[in-house]
């Protein structure tokens, strides 16, 4: 008889989520719903704020990507008092956001995903987890762990604090790098490079040989990733829109809202986002993250990421689909922001003292997008003599969803019959963290 799964809650994620899976007679899955189940309340509650306090308040939005919401935040206010900060400032708050990104992508491949990929997904549930993976394979968790250190020592130097920094203000940054500290940081940057290296090898190569788990889940959809010139950039650049056959629509962050639109579903609190080329066309859902920004663009400018990119296309083509590889390119830029943050520490400007162009207009609109280490983190404070309001002030996230639920999401038709051969069994979702 037909049945309704229930997975709640979702575990290892950032929230409070439970998913929804409809099996008919025939075992067939018929429809998923993917239910956010906590309201934040962001977008309401930032009305009446001043526009410069964005970047002190955003980063409590979540521990794990503070860094993210903290420089959206501040490329936003930038953007409404009409500055642009100095270069030693953009190379500071670059090197930040390298080590949100060492720091996010460690969590999130040792510590939420790789119970599942390192022990087995038919592993004992009661020891799939962090402490099960300490037990089994205590030299990789504590190198994971090191790394985690690490990219927390250096994001307290910049930031300010290690969680949820502060250093970042309109029109560039509270205060300058020393050299001697600079130095440091360059010391700790290599020994995370190193560790990057190593851990990369790792998980990539026994997930790579395991061909019939690759193979599970492909998932044939558009992508969304933020390019520079082409190339991956997790700061800047312009948003580019690919389709499943690899077709590429670009277009300025600027006008991110004519593009990215929302609608709310009845089943969850968190929003879901469609991406127009123009604004006739009904919109299609997409993926961002890891996955969607390797497919986005030509290539990256490090030499070690870059040439493992190369060759993992010579694989699996481009655009690649098979869900799996976003824990392949989450791999990719591990390794690309470490080898990124050392060359950005190695540049003198970085120690320049002239970190701040104080605003001298009016304030009016603005808007500031970055690459998260899950999605893409727009912002769009609205204008009301300064503060947060008018125009509805936009804390936007939109991050790895399952789809678009009036499209039936793209995972819902392509779970169909993989019921019965073990994707979802006993109330389980036997696949790994994504």
């Amino acid at each position: 008889m037909p049945r309704t799964i229930q997975i709640d809650p979702i575990t290892r994620i950032e929230g409070h989520a439970r998913v929804e899976v409809d099996i008919d007679d025939n075992n067939e899955v018929t429809n998923t719903v993917f239910k956010v189940m906590d309201f934040r309340g962001w977008e309401t509650f930032l009305r009446g704020t001043r526009v410069e306090m964005m970047p002190s308040i955003t980063p409590r939005i979540c521990g794990t990507c503070s860094v993210s919401h903290h420089l959206a935040s501040a490329k936003a206010v930038d953007s409404v008092f009409g500055v642009t900060p100095p270069r030693p400032a953009v190379l500071l708050r670059y090197a930040l956001n390298l080590a949100g990104y060492l720091h996010s992508h460690s969590v999130h491949i040792f510590a939420l995903a790789g119970p599942d990929l390192l022990l087995g997904i038919d592993a004992d549930p009661a020891k799939r987890n962090i402490m099960g993976l300490i037990e089994t394979n205590p030299a990789v968790a504590k190198k994971a762990l090191e790394l985690r250190a690490i990219s927390t020592r250096i994001i307290e130097a910049i930031g300010g604090r290690g969680i949820h920094p502060v250093s970042a203000v309109v029109g560039g940054m509270a205060a300058a790098l020393d050299k001697e500290k600079r130095d440091q940081l360059r010391r700790q940057a290599e020994k995370g490079l190193a560790l990057c290296t190593e851990l990369f090898h790792v998980l990539k190569d026994p997930l790579m040989g395991n061909v019939a788990f690759v193979e599970s889940l492909p998932l044939s959809t558009h992508y969304l990733g933020l390019v520079n010139d082409g190339m991956l950039d997790f700061y800047q650049g312009a948003l580019c829109l690919m389709a499943p056959d690899g077709e590429k629509f670009t277009f300025s962050v600027a006008n991110w809202t004519a593009h990215l639109v929302e609608e709310t579903v009845p089943a969850s609190y968190a929003k879901f986002v469609l991406c127009r080329k123009d604004g006739n066309d009904e919109g299609v859902p997409y993926r961002v993250g890891p996955l969607a920004r390797i497919n986005c663009c030509d290539g990256m400018d490090t030499p070690l990421a870059n040439a493992e990119l190369r060759a993992f296309r010579k694989t699996a083509g481009s655009p690649a689909h098979e869900t799996v590889f976003y824990h392949i390119t989450r791999l990719f830029e591990l390794l690309h922001a470490a080898e990124k943050l050392v060359e950005l520490l190695d540049d003198d400007d970085i120690c320049a003292t002239d970190v701040r162009t104080i605003p001298d207009k009016a304030p009016g609109h603005g808007t500031g997008i970055l690459g998260a280490p899950r999605g893409l983190d727009p912002r769009l404070p609205g204008k009301r003599r300064g503060y947060c309001g008018g125009s509805e002030p936009d804390c936007r996230h939109p991050a790895e969803y399952p789809g678009n639920q009036r499209h039936r999401g793209p995972v819902g038709p392509q779970l169909s019959g993989k019921a019965g051969r073990g994707v979802v069994e006993r109330h389980r979702i036997r696949y790994p963290l994504l």
